[in-house]
């Protein structure tokens, strides 16, 4: 598959829509920069790759934790991104399938799903599988739930998104809160907000005027 050939977003086709968490169904003030400063990850390497690649054990244990602790500090201050509550109430109208994948670690966002009582049992984190843009975990649910992967729409906010749909041949939503992004062109379709996308789903899916 060519790297420029985007998977079309067809809303006639969609039988389940999963999701990136930070910044997509929830808010996150992670602080990168300080983080990347505080472990000596430089700005072009991805971090928790250069976590993983820390060759002392006792260091990568203490980088771990120290992202461990950012995570979870982070989900106590998080609440709903705008739109958040309407399109899991879709969801659940239609009987979609869903879940959540994101590069936190599986406390941190269990935490954060948990603090803002959204209705997703299914949470895929990096200890699961290879962190986006890796397509592994996204793949595993196409297979899971017996379905083509143009029929799962991956939603975030972030390249590594767009990238791991891309990667899994699946359509992606990019949710730009308004800011035109430069990875835009790589996204099936581009919302301001997940309310945006609740009204293409329901616009544009012959299903729903029955």
């Amino acid at each position: 598959m060519d790297k420029f050939t985007v998977v079309p977003f067809e809303p006639q086709n969609i039988k389940a829509i999963v999701f990136d968490l930070d910044n997509t169904l929830v808010s996150s003030d992670m602080d990168f920069f300080w983080l990347r400063d505080e472990l000596g990850c430089p700005a072009d390497r991805d971090l928790l790759t250069f976590t993983e690649q820390i060759t002392c054990p006792d260091q990568r244990a203490i980088a771990e934790q120290r992202i461990l602790d950012h995570e979870l500090e982070d989900a106590k201050s998080s609440y709903p991104m705008p739109g958040c509550v309407t399109i899991l109430r879709y969801i659940e109208f239609k009987a979609l399938h869903t879940a959540i994948i994101t590069r936190n670690c599986f406390e941190a966002a269990s935490a954060k799903v948990k603090h803002n009582n959204l209705n997703i049992e299914r949470i895929i984190s990096r200890e699961h599988f290879a962190p986006k843009p890796a397509p592994d975990a996204l793949n595993s649910l196409a297979d899971e739930w017996q379905l083509a992967p143009k029929e799962v729409l991956y939603v975030g906010d972030y390249l590594y998104d767009l990238q791991a749909a891309h990667n899994a041949n699946m359509p992606s939503c990019l949710v730009n809160h308004g800011v035109e992004k430069p990875f835009e062109h790589q996204a099936s379709v581009v919302v301001p907000h997940l309310n945006d996308l609740t009204v293409l789903l329901n616009l544009d899916n012959p299903s729903n005027n029955r």
